[in-house]
This record gives structure tokens, C-alpha cells and sequence, in this order.
């Protein structure tokens, strides 16, 4: 009963994104997320307060996650869940989010905007609760392709800073799922590709030449595309660090470090080299056979 109920509600939601030209926004868990959060300390809004708090293009307070499907007018079959920056306190939600979506919709790409909770900053680990919203929205992009004409097999991953942490734990992690999964809903795997922009996290905080303890690539990582600003602080040395680990494994990987962006150029022009990276990607995404039209 359950499963024709999800069945009916997939195939409503289609009918009302086919209706209409506008993204459609829909909450990751209707019955409400599965781990709550941690109050924000005193600390962490403070933090908030000196990045100059929060307006349209930059969201927080975010505890009932969302994600959004931006449709493409030629839609390829491929889709890939956009995961914002922000440090783990806001979501950077217009030249890291809106923006991103729409480029990957001129690539005929199925856009999905991941609105996942934060803050997060004083909880045992940042990344756990984002993590969550990222699986659960990898899996009803799965659960839903047949409906949303969706190729299963496609579902990729891209993330900003924060956003490209969270996509590198959902990406290599592979430990037990820290909450219940529901069959109809979950697929354990992670995405089928990743693209990880300024994102860090994974190194030692003493010893940059080392991976933090208990994290490690594994054999079966998918194919990422990294990119980074050699002036990003300690941002590109993980870049290659993690680049050198897919060398090793001999595991697909694109890197790209340019000479300068700094951190957080997102989607912004400022006449930098790194910001034909959009090009770069759709390239990477093309040669990887990402982009190729969905056979019937």
C-alpha cells in the first residue's frame, strides 16, 4: 500500500513539475528529519552575525531540508544534486545554488538544489546531518527516475566548500547509515560521479600530508572532477593530496588547480581564469559519457 502511495505521489509530483516551467521544491522528510538538531550556541551566532548575517542569497536556520528540481527543456537523462558552501552556518543559495542549476540545465542536466540543514557547527560532527540530506535526496532521485526520466545510473553530486565536504562523505564514506533507512526510499550507494569545487576537510589538521584518521578513498570511489585557486589556503594541497589517492587506486579523476579565485568565486565572473571552470566541467562530464542522451 505504502510503495502505490509513493508510486501515485511520483507520479503527481511529475505531472505538476511538466505543468509548469518553475522548479518545484518538496521536503526530504515529510514526517520530519530522523536525528534532530543541536540548539545554536551563543558562539555560533555570533559567526553568523560576522559573515553579516543572512538575506535572499544566503540561507540558514535551515531544519526541515528541502531539495528543489530544476527541469532542463532537453533533459538528457543525467541529474546532479547541487550542494551549496557555506561553512556548515549558511548556504551560499544563489552563485553556489540558483545559479549552478540553471548552467547545468543548459547542459540538458536535471538540476536538484539540496537545501540541507544548517547550522551544524556545534554538532559531534558538521558534516553528519547534511550528509543525511544528501543521501536521502540521492535516493529519491533514484527511487523517482523512471517517473522524472532519469537514468539511476547517473545521479552525481556537486558540491561548494561545505557542500563539496559533505558530497566527498557521501562520495567515500563507507560506513553504517546513521539513520533508519526506509527501502522505498534509500539507495545505500553513493552518487555515480562527483564534482568537488574548494572543498576540504579530509586531512589531517597537524599534517597536511596525511588524510584525517578513519577516512580513506575507497576502491570503489566514482569519478570526480576536483578544482581549486592555488591561493584557496590549504584548499588545493587536499586537492592533490586526494587527486594522487585516485591516481593510486587507478581511479578515474580530473584535477584542476588554477592560479588564482581564491575561495567562494562559485559561479561569480571576475575576469579569472577559473571561471571558465563551469567549461572545464561540462567537458569532464562529456568525455565521462555523463551527458549522453538517455536511450529509450
Amino acid at each position: 500500500m505504502k510503495t502505490n502511495l509513493l508510486s501515485l505521489l511520483g507520479l503527481l509530483f511529475l505531472a505538476e513539475i511538466a505543468a509548469s516551467a518553475e522548479p518545484i521544491t518538496f521536503k526530504l522528510w515529510p514526517d520530519g528529519p530522523p536525528t534532530s538538531m543541536v540548539a545554536k550556541s551563543e558562539n555560533t551566532v555570533k559567526l553568523i552575525q560576522s559573515y553579516g548575517g543572512v538575506g535572499r542569497d544566503r540561507v540558514s536556520d535551515v531544519s526541515d531540508p528541502t531539495m528543489t528540481v530544476y527541469l532542463p527543456e532537453k533533459p538528457n537523462g543525467a541529474s546532479v544534486i547541487v550542494a551549496p558552501g557555506g561553512g556548515f552556518v549558511f548556504l551560499s543559495y544563489a552563485h553556489e545554488g540558483t545559479q549552478v542549476c540553471e548552467w547545468l540545465n543548459s547542459l540538458g542536466v536535471t538540476a536538484v538544489l539540496l537545501k540541507y540543514r544548517t547550522p551544524t557547527r556545534d554538532e559531534r560532527e558538521m558534516f553528519e546531518l547534511p550528509v543525511q540530506d544528501a543521501q536521502r535526496a540521492m535516493g529519491l532521485v533514484r527511487q523517482h527516475a523512471a517517473e522524472w526520466k532519469l537514468d539511476p545510473k547517473r545521479v552525481g553530486l556537486l558540491g561548494f566548500s561545505a557542500g563539496a565536504n559533505l558530497a566527498g562523505h557521501a562520495a567515500w564514506d563507507r560506513g553504517t547509515r546513521t539513520y533508519q533507512q526506509l527501502p522505498e526510499l534509500d539507495d545505500p550507494r553513493g552518487p555515480d560521479f562527483l564534482v568537488f569545487i574548494y572543498g576540504g576537510g579530509f586531512l589531517d589538521t597537524n599534517d597536511k600530508s596525511k588524510f584525517r584518521t578513519g577516512f580513506s578513498i575507497p576502491a570503489d570511489a566514482p569519478p570526480a572532477f576536483l578544482l581549486v585557486a592555488h591561493d584557496d589556503g590549504a584548499n588545493p594541497v587536499e586537492a592533490a593530496r586526494l587527486y594522487l589517492e585516485y591516481k593510486k587506486l587507478n581511479l578515474s579523476a580530473e584535477l584542476h588547480i588554477c592560479s588564482k579565485g581564491g575561495h567562494g568565486f562559485g559561479m561569480r565572473q571576475d575576469g579569472k581564469p577559473i571561471n571558465d571552470w563551469p567549461k572545464r566541467c561540462a567537458e569532464w562530464m562529456k568525455i565521462q559519457g555523463f551527458l549522453e542522451p538517455k536511450s529509450q
